[in-house]
């Protein structure tokens, strides 16, 4: 897409416009023209919706959020795992002008009670439980005025902002809606509500935000606009060749862009079918949703490949039907990568790269790539997108140079919600989002990343900033000082580690921190390794070493760091 240059600055000139309109006008546009056409299956609920049933039901749902007396710009969080109602969600709360705040499913009090009031949530839809989480006990931990409330007139007081409490399936909680109810709610005027802001919503006002850990302590909301991730998500498609009559399997967790961008977004702008195995990620329900839906397209992170190619029932599945989809989250080993091609019949898989601040993809290779360019780098530049790398002065570095990733384009996020510092600190005077990861640009303009500025560690696909993590351990009374770092690990590429300094004279035992740490953090940011320490490796300047600790603990470990290579 870009000339050669002896510069580290690549762009991608593209024939193909972005598209300038609203979620809810791609949603109207794809109902009219694939009306009939499958737009979402959802197996572990049994559900199929069509272009046309989707639009309708999420529309039913827009118009009942008017109906609670939400307005525009009005945040809603959805705390949920993949389902009908995640998309439903999305779309209605898209229509309606409100801003929809992705929580993690695995969040816990802690984190929930911080996103909530972060963002001033005045709605949330919730699941009532999923895998070991509670949902409706921690929501009664957080607010227990909830059950002496009437349903859309919470006031608790350490989620003060939260008015409505909106659960899934057929139980009933005490001050909560249920999901399916909302629709009802809607009278004529709410109605004619939906059809003015159709007119009057604008492609760059916010419709999303999603919280990526912060190296300074906590998550920060990036706010994304509906030309943001709605044109993402239509040239991730496009990389991929997508048609209506592509169906992409998506088991990838919808809260965070890979599956609510890269899956839904583009299955929207292209009249794809989104294909949901189960409500969570498991190797034999995408096996059975691939054969089953004759799926053309597959998403995972590397060790959900693993998983799926080591899966047994794998040799009986008929994945002839499949020929492209997306790897990302982290680095792909060569030998995954020839397998995904030969025993899952992927011979057009593709390699993503970007950060949620980016909406999220500013990389990806094409589906005719050689199959070395697909695993050693990240494709090249996507259309109307600009990247550079520079050096620790800000200066932009020669071709086949290390330095930061800098990106700059329509992709690039409104900014961190209500965090102007936070903001300045990413975003240059340029306009240039700083991503933190080191990269080298070829002389062809392939992108191949070579590392992190700071110390993020990516486990399993989820980005976790060792920061947030000490911050939360240091409020255990008998904790000092805490150091997080990652060590290498066959299974998720990396695994947490953390060094305990303790106070004087007191005892405490590595399943004390951990017990400390569960139904207050996600399980994935839990340490797996904890080690009680006198001192930390330490610069003349006073700055802790973490490299130093982690070979150590690759020594004491007997960890190989080939082993994720």
């Amino acid at each position: 897409m870009s000339e050669k240059n002896s510069t580290s600055y690549v762009q991608g000139a593209s024939s193909k416009s972005l598209l300038y309109k609203t979620i809810g006008q791609a949603l109207t546009d794809a109902a009219a023209q694939w009306p009939d056409r499958d737009a979402l299956i959802v197996r572990q609920q049994n559900r199929r919706l069509t272009w046309r049933d989707l639009y309708e039901d999420s529309r039913a749902f827009a118009a009942g959020l008017l109906a609670l007396g939400l307005e525009p710009g009005d945040r809603i969080g959805i705390w949920a795992p993949n389902c009908v109602e995640w998309v439903l969600t999305q779309f209605g709360s898209a229509m309606a002008g409100l801003v929809l705040v992705n929580i993690n499913p695995a969040y816990r009090v802690s984190e929930l009670e911080y996103a909530l009031n972060k963002v001033g949530a005045k709605a949330l839809v919730t699941a009532a439980h999923f895998k070991s989480s509670d949902y409706i006990a921690i929501l009664r931990e957080l607010a227990p005025e909830l059950s002496l409330s009437v349903p859309g007139a919470l006031k608790a007081a350490r989620l003060p902002a939260l008015q409505h409490v909106i659960r899934l399936g057929g139980e009933h909680t005490a001050g909560a809606f249920n999901f399916d109810d909302i629709p009802a709610l809607a009278q004529p005027e709410h109605w004619d509500r939906l059809d003015v802001l159709a007119l009057d919503l604008q492609p760059d006002d916010p419709v999303n935000i999603q919280f990526t850990s912060g190296t300074t302590g906590l998550p920060k909301g990036a706010t994304l606009s509906h030309h943001n991730i709605l044109n993402n998500g239509y040239f991730v498609g496009e990389a991929m060749g997508m048609t209506e009559f592509d169906r992409v399997c998506i088991p990838v967790p919808l809260y965070h862009c890979f599956g609510m961008v890269m899956g839904n977004l583009n299955c929207v702008t292209h009249g794809a079918a989104m294909v949901y195995p189960n409500d969570a990620f498991n190797p034999q329900t995408v096996l059975e949703a691939v054969t089953a839906e004759r799926c053309t397209a597959l998403y995972g992170v590397p060790t959900m490949f693993i998983a799926v190619l080591d899966h047994p029932t794998r040799a009986e599945a008929d994945v002839s039907s499949l020929r492209t989809g997306i790897m990302a989250g982290s680095p792909c080993p060569i030998e995954v990568m020839r397998r995904v091609v030969d025993q899952l019949h992927m011979p057009e898989v593709t390699i993503a790269y970007g950060m949620t601040e980016t909406s999220p993809v500013s990389f990806q290779s094409g589906t005719g790539d050689p199959l070395d360019k697909r695993v050693t780098t990240v494709g090249r530049i996507h259309p109307h997108v600009e990247v550079k790398i520079i050096d620790e002065a800000g200066r932009m570095t020669p071709r086949g140079t290390q330095g930061e990733i800098v990106t700059r384009g329509y992709s690039v996020m409104r900014g961190y919600w209500e965090d102007p510092e936070r903001t300045a600190d990413a975003i240059d005077a340029g306009g240039w989002m700083h991503t933190g990861d080191l990269g080298v640009i070829d002389a062809e303009g392939y992108c191949r990343i070579v590392g992190r500025v700071k110390d993020m560690v990516i486990r399993g696909g989820e980005n976790i900033y060792p920061r947030e993590i000490e911050e939360f351990l240091y409020r255990h009374p008998k904790i000092a000082d805490a150091q997080v770092f990652g060590v290498p690990d066959p299974k998720y590429g990396e695994e947490l580690c953390v060094w305990v300094k303790v106070h004087q004279g007191v005892v405490v035992t590595p399943e004390d921190i951990q017990a400390f740490c569960k139904g207050q953090i996600a399980h994935y940011k839990i340490p797996r390794y904890v080690r009680f320490v006198d001192e930390f490796p330490m610069t003349v300047t006073g700055k802790v070493q973490k490299f130093v600790m982690r070979e150590a603990m690759i020594t004491e470990l007997a960890l190989r760091e080939d082993e994720t290579a």
